[in-house]
């Protein structure tokens, strides 16, 4: 069947997400200190039992974690005696998701998406909460679907079947591009879309079913959507 939409992952396949988590975690951390000392001088394990606790009391946020994120800086505020935690932590996580965006797209990702969407609809399927508008790359992509919507995360095949929808396609007609072998490749090939391997670091496969294609260069992806094709 001839390929009428290519969706992307977001989180390491348009860019490196650790660094910028790492930042987005320490200019957080200098905030609450300078604003809610308290809870700035709680450590990791702190905030990993406020994190289990919200979870187990709201297991419908497991895969919305923009709004996971504010419980938890709300309810370690609470706890903390801030009588006005509410607004602290809708400030402090404006904080996080402003230093979350200040990443470094890969430099072939645009050029790649403008030589596709000649050919192709482009959409988003991501678990993370980035947001490509924000980045300056939306007006590349017929949709953005985030976990976060429905409150499904990948490799459920419910949220590619949504993908779907949204693109207007069959899934034999649509290839979904990722770096996870199990959310993104799996969890691809389980709803009936083909997909393609973002493997920069050259690691060896190891999953039940091989990827339809591997790349190790956003720049390499026309070409083998061709042999798709």
């Amino acid at each position: 069947m001839t390929i009428e939409l290519i969706t992307f992952d977001l989180d390491d396949t348009l860019w490196d997400t650790a660094p910028v988590i790492v930042s987005a975690e320490a200019v957080l951390r200098e905030w609450l200190v300078a604003n809610a000392p308290k809870v700035g001088a709680l450590d990791v394990e702190a905030f990993q039992a406020v994190r289990q606790q919200v979870l187990s009391d709201e297991p419908q946020l497991r895969h919305r974690i923009s709004a996971l994120r504010r419980r938890i800086l709300f309810h370690a505020l609470n706890d903390a005696g801030y009588v006005n935690a509410a607004a602290l932590a809708d400030d402090a996580f404006e904080v996080f998701i402003e230093a979350r965006h200040a990443l470094d797209v890969f430099p072939q990702a645009e050029p790649t998406l403008i030589a596709l969407a000649r050919d192709y609809s482009l959409g988003v399927v991501t678990n993370g909460n980035a947001d490509v508008r924000r980045i300056g790359l939306g007006h590349h992509f017929k949709f953005v679907l985030c976990a976060e919507d429905i409150g499904i995360a990948k490799p459920d095949a419910r949220l590619f079947h949504e993908a779907l929808l949204r693109g207007g396609v069959a899934a034999g007609a649509a290839v979904h591009v990722g770096d996870h072998p199990g959310d993104d490749i799996a969890g691809a090939q389980q709803a009936g879309l083909r997909a393609v391997w973002f493997n920069p670091g050259g690691k060896h496969w190891d999953g039940d079913k091989a990827p339809d294609a591997e790349i190790g260069c956003l720049s390499e992806l026309p070409a083998v959507l061709k042999t798709l094709g």
